[in-house]
């Protein structure tokens, strides 16, 4: 009687210390989930006049003034001093900068890489980059890198205790075809990220960018809308 008491008793602490982990573990992360067939997603670069956004406060402005209200948005990407995207980025099915298969340093050519794209039914996507097929079809695209979770398995290069720490956010692809969209609240490696999304169920994730990352998310209570950035994906929804 004893001894299944105190049986009994452990499976409650472990529990709970369980419970107490996992709640300071999603803690360390902004994150967000959209079903794009129900939500409006886009990608942005530059307004009607041509004049790159490069911060989230700056679309969120221009949002408003065309009767959209903004519900989430991050840096989607990767971008050259020109604040150019770096790599494929399509915007409403017009390709504005061409892919990028070259290697060089960097985490974006870290291999693989890969693209996150949207269709134009709305199904979302993330693949090698390797393996992606330009076609009509293509909506919004944005190239970046490296791959986090790859076919359901977390990148080969990443190391589990590397002190190479940063804020990093990224967008994964879940279970229910929904996109999720993370950013960490700290600094952490490639691992710890890449980790966080294989624990969602994501058979594929991509890196997005990091120490300047920002995400604006007033559902989590988080509204960074500074910035100073290349494409910028967004959630919106019409004003009444």
């Amino acid at each position: 009687m004893r001894n299944r008491f105190l049986i009994v008793l452990l499976f409650i602490i472990g529990a709970f210390l369980f419970f107490q982990f996992s709640t300071n573990y999603e803690s360390n992360f902004i994150s967000f989930s959209v079903n794009p067939s129900k939500s409006n997603v886009s990608f942005y670069w530059k307004n009607d006049k041509s004049d790159i956004f490069s911060s989230i406060g700056k679309l969120k402005k221009w949002l408003s003034k065309n009767n959209k209200e903004m519900l989430f948005a991050t840096n989607g990407g990767m971008y050259k001093k020109d604040q150019s995207p770096q790599g494929l980025f399509v915007e409403n099915g017009i390709e504005k900068t061409s892919i990028d298969t070259s290697r060089a340093e960097g985490n974006f050519y870290l291999k693989p890489n890969g693209i996150f794209y949207l269709t134009n039914s709305n199904k979302s996507f993330i693949c090698k980059t390797e393996d992606y097929e330009s076609n009509k079809n293509v909506k919004f695209a944005t190239q970046s890198g490296p791959m986090l979770v790859i076919d359901g398995k977390i990148h080969n290069a990443f190391n589990k205790n590397s002190t190479n720490l940063n804020i990093r956010n990224g967008v994964g692809i879940l279970p229910n075809n929904e996109i999720l969209f993370v950013m960490s609240k700290k600094q952490i490696n490639f691992y710890e990220f890449a980790e966080f999304f294989k624990s969602k169920g994501c058979k594929n994730a991509l890196y997005l960018d990091g120490f300047v990352s920002r995400t604006y998310c007033p559902k989590e209570k988080w509204e960074q809308i500074d910035g100073n950035f290349g494409v910028i994906i967004a959630v919106t929804k019409n004003m009444k």
